[in-house]
C-alpha cells in the first residue's frame, strides 16, 4: 500500500543494481524504469547482461527497458528482442527519432503485436493524443510525459498533464505516468489529477518518509543541522574573539 494515503503507484527509476533491488523490498514501489542516460551514469557496458540480471530478481512487477536505434527498422527490431525477455517487460520507445520524425508507426505496430510499450519522451498534448491514436486497440501501454522537463521550461505542468488524463481516459489499457518529477511535491500533483504512476529517483521516494511532518519541528532539526556543521568544521572568527579579548 502507498503510503500517506496516495493513489498514484509510485515506479522507482534508476541503473543502480543495489538501489533497484533495495527498493524492491519494499512493497509500496509498484515498478521499474530505466534509460540509456541513468545506465550510462552507472557505468553499465553491457546492455543485455544488466538487463537480465535485473530481471532474474523482478519478476512479478513491470519494468521498462528502452530501445536505443535511431533507424525505425532498427528501433522495432531491438523492441521485439527485449520484449521477449519477460512478460513483465515493457518497452520505452521514444516519441521521435533524432530527426523529429514521429514514432508513431513503429509504435501501433508493436502493440497491434502484443508488445507492451511505454511511449517516452512526450512533452506536448499533441504528441499525446497521436500517441492514444497509434495505441488504439493494443495491449497493455504506457504513456510517459516528462512533467518535470516541461516546468523546467517555466510552465505549469500540472494543466498538461490534467488534459493527457482526459485524452486517456477512454482507453483504459494505457496508463499515464508523470515522468522526471523534481521534487516530492510531483507525487502529491500527480496523485491530485489521478494521474496512474509517477516514476522517481531514489532520493526523492526517500522523501516521502517526509510527508506530513511537522514544520515546527523540521524547522528546528534545520537549525540544529546547520549548528552541528559549523562545529563539525571547526568554524571561527578571529575578529570576534580578539575584539572580546580587548575589552
Amino acid at each position: 500500500m502507498n503510503p500517506a494515503g496516495l493513489k498514484v503507484k509510485l515506479f522507482a527509476d534508476g541503473a543502480d543494481k543495489a538501489a533497484i533491488l533495495e527498493l524492491y523490498e519494499m512493497k509500496h514501489i509498484a515498478g521499474f524504469t530505466t534509460n540509456p542516460t541513468l545506465m550510462r551514469k552507472a557505468g553499465i557496458t553491457d546492455y543485455e547482461t544488466f538487463a537480465r540480471d535485473i530481471l532474474s530478481f523482478i519478476k512479478d512487477r513491470p519494468i521498462s527497458f528502452e530501445v536505443f536505434a535511431d533507424e525505425f527498422s532498427e528501433m522495432e527490431e531491438q523492441a521485439r528482442y527485449i520484449a521477449s525477455w519477460g512478460e513483465n517487460v515493457y518497452v520505452k520507445i521514444p516519441v521521435t527519432n533524432t530527426r523529429r520524425q514521429p514514432s508513431y508507426n513503429v509504435v501501433r505496430r508493436l502493440t497491434r503485436a502484443g508488445v507492451k510499450v511505454n511511449v517516452t519522451a512526450l512533452l506536448t498534448l499533441e504528441q499525446v493524443h497521436e500517441v492514444a491514436q497509434a495505441l488504439q486497440g493494443g495491449a497493455p501501454a504506457y504513456v510517459s510525459v516528462f512533467a518535470g522537463r516541461i516546468a523546467d521550461t517555466g510552465r505549469d505542468p500540472i494543466p498538461l498533464m490534467a488534459a493527457a488524463m482526459a485524452i486517456l481516459r477512454a482507453q483504459p489499457q494505457i496508463e499515464l505516468i508523470w515522468a522526471s518529477p523534481r521534487e516530492l511535491l510531483n507525487v502529491f500533483q500527480a496523485d491530485s489529477i489521478g494521474c496512474h504512476i509517477i516514476t522517481a529517483t531514489p532520493d526523492i521516494l526517500k522523501k516521502l518518509s517526509l510527508a506530513g511532518k511537522d514544520l515546527s519541528d523540521y524547522s528546528l532539526e534545520t537549525v540544529a543541522m546547520f549548528c552541528d556543521d559549523a562545529r563539525k568544521a571547526g568554524y571561527t572568527l578571529r575578529g570576534v574573539y580578539e575584539a572580546a579579548a580587548a575589552d
